[in-house]
C-alpha cells in the first residue's frame, strides 16, 4: 500500500497537515489509534497566553521574540507564524468551521469553571471577551440541564458575581432527558447533544429557557448543542431573543468533537484516507536513514509506504512519548527526545505548578524534520505537541503550535 505521505495521528495537527497535503495533490493517508485531545477541547485555540516565566501575554506574536530558541514558534520563525496564524481563520471557514480571533490579540475565553484564560481562535459557539475583567451583562440567567452534573452552574455564577453581573441559576426538564437521568453515567454531554439534535428537542428546551428569562440581558448556558450541525447553536440564540453565551462544560467536549468530525470529512472529502482504530508497530528505513514503510497492527504483514511520513502522535496524554523509570521515548521511529536527566526533574509534587515533562518531545531541525541520534530524517516531520520546547498547558500555545507547525510541515513537504 503506497501513498505521498503517511501521517501517524489524526488529531488536530494530524488532521490539519493531511488536509493541506491532500488538496495540494499529495495522496495521504493518516493512521489514527482512536480519541484525539480535541474531544476535550475548551472550544478554542490558544497560541500563546503567557511567557515561560508567567509573564501575561496580550500580543502573542510580538512575545515570540521573548520565548526559548528551542520552542517551536522559534524554529518556525515569527514571520511564518504569523503567516499562518493570519491564514488559520480562513483555512477553517474552508472546511466549515467558523472561527474568530486575532494573532496579535488575544481575546478571553470562560471556563467550565468561570476562569477567565487567553484565547487566540474561538469557535462560533463561544462569545470571546475583549478583556479579563468584562461582563458579560447587568443580570444573567444562568440555566443547566436538570441532572447534568458536569456544567457548575454554582462556580460561573460566583465569577460572573465578582465582575459585577447579577446572576439567577435554574434548571430546564425534558421528558426525553430522563433515560439518560436514570444512570448519571449516561448524562453526559455527548449524549446529552445527540438528544438535543432530534427533530423539535433543542426547539423545546429554547422555548422553557425563554419563558425562564425575567429582566436578565444575558443567558448562559452548557455548551451541550449541536453535535452535528453548529447552526443549532446559532438557532437557539435566536430563538432565546437574548445575548446567549454557551461555556463549555468538563468533557467530553461536543464543540471539539463536532470540530474534529468536521476536519475529517473535509480530508476525506479532498481524497484522503483515514484509516481509524489502527496504531503503528515498527518503521523501515534504507540504507541512507530515511524511512520507506510503517507496519501497523490491521494491516499485519501488509506494509504502507510513502515519500515522507508526519509524526503527529502527540505526548504523553496519547502515548506519543512513553515514559520510563530514567528514559522518555518515542516509541514508533524512535527519534531523538529532549528531556531532563533525573526523573526529580520531570515534575513539581505541588499539582499546580509549571510541571516540566510536559515540554519533553522531540529535537527537529528549522524545516521541522525529526533527528535520530542527531542527524535529521530528510523525510520525517514531527508537529504538533509531541514536539519539544513548549509547556502546552502553561503557556497555553497547544492549539496554536498544532496548527501552526501543522501549515508549516505540510508546506515544505510540497517544496520538496
Amino acid at each position: 500500500m503506497r501513498f505521498d505521505t503517511v501521517i501517524i495521528g489524526g488529531g488536530l495537527a494530524g488532521l490539519v497537515c493531511g488536509i493541506r497535503l491532500q488538496k495540494a495533490g499529495k495522496k495521504c493517508a493518516i493512521i489514527s489509534a482512536g480519541q484525539s485531545a480535541m474531544h476535550f477541547s475548551s472550544g478554542t485555540f490558544d497560541l500563546l497566553g503567557r511567557l515561560p516565566d508567567g509573564t501575561q501575554v496580550d500580543n502573542p506574536i510580538e512575545a515570540i521574540a521573548s520565548l526559548n530558541k528551542e520552542h517551536p514558534y522559534v524554529i518556525i520563525g515569527k514571520d511564518n507564524v504569523k503567516k499562518y496564524a493570519d491564514e488559520a481563520p480562513a483555512f477553517f471557514k474552508e472546511c466549515g468551521i467558523e472561527v474568530a480571533g486575532n494573532a496579535e490579540k488575544n481575546s478571553w475565553r470562560i471556563t467550565p469553571t468561570g476562569e477567565r484564560k487567553p484565547a487566540w481562535l474561538t469557535l462560533g459557539d463561544f462569545t470571546p471577551l475583549a478583556s479579563k475583567d468584562e461582563k458579560i451583562g447587568t443580570k444573567a440567567l444562568i440555566v443547566n440541564i436538570l441532572g447534568y452534573l458536569d456544567f457548575n452552574t454554582k462556580f460561573l455564577a460566583d465569577s460572573f458575581e465578582k465582575q459585577g453581573t447579577v446572576c439567577r441559576i435554574s434548571s430546564i426538564k425534558l421528558e426525553e432527558m430522563e433515560r439518560l437521568r436514570k444512570n448519571p453515567s449516561e448524562m453526559r454531554a455527548t449524549n446529552i447533544a445527540r438528544v438535543m439534535d432530534r427533530d423539535g428537542i433543542w426547539e423545546k428546551a429554547a422555548a422553557q429557557v425563554k419563558e425562564m428569562i425575567k429582566d436578565e440581558d444575558v443567558v448562559v448556558l452548557p455548551a451541550v448543542f449541536g453535535l452535528k450541525d453548529a447552526s443549532v447553536v446559532e438557532k437557539m440564540r435566536a430563538a432565546i431573543g437574548v445575548k446567549t453565551i454557551f461555556v463549555a462544560t468538563m468533557p467530553p467536549s461536543v464543540p471539539g468533537i463536532r470540530s474534529q468530525m468536521t476536519l475529517k470529512a473535509e480530508f476525506e472529502k479532498a481524497g484522503g484516507r483515514f484509516l481509524l482504530g489502527d496504531t503503528v508497530t515498527d518503521a523501515a528505513f534504507d540504507e541512507n536513514g530515511n524511512v520507506t514503510s510503517v507496519g501497523t497492527v490491521n494491516f499485519g504483514d501488509i506494509r504502507v509506504y510513502a515519500d515522507d511520513f508526519v509524526l503527529a502522535t502527540g505526548s504523553f496524554f496519547s502515548k506519543g512519548l512513553i515514559a520510563t523509570p530514567d528514559n522518555v521515548v518515542e516509541p514508533v521511529f524512535g527519534v531523538d527526545i529532549a528531556f531532563a536527566e533525573g526523573r526529580d526533574k520531570w515534575f513539581d509534587r505541588n499539582f499546580w505548578k509549571k510541571q516540566e515533562y510536559i515540554s519533553y518531545g522531540a529535537e527537529v531541525t528549522s524545516e521541522l524534520n525529526a533527528q535520530m541520534k542527531g542527524q535529521p530524517v530528510s523525510n520525517l516531520y514531527a508537529i504538533g505537541s509531541i514536539l519539544t520546547g513548549s509547556n502546552a498547558l502553561y503557556e497555553g500555545c497547544g492549539g496554536g503550535t498544532a496548527i501552526i507547525s501543522a501549515l508549516y510541515a505540510a508546506d515544505n513537504i510540497l517544496k520538496k
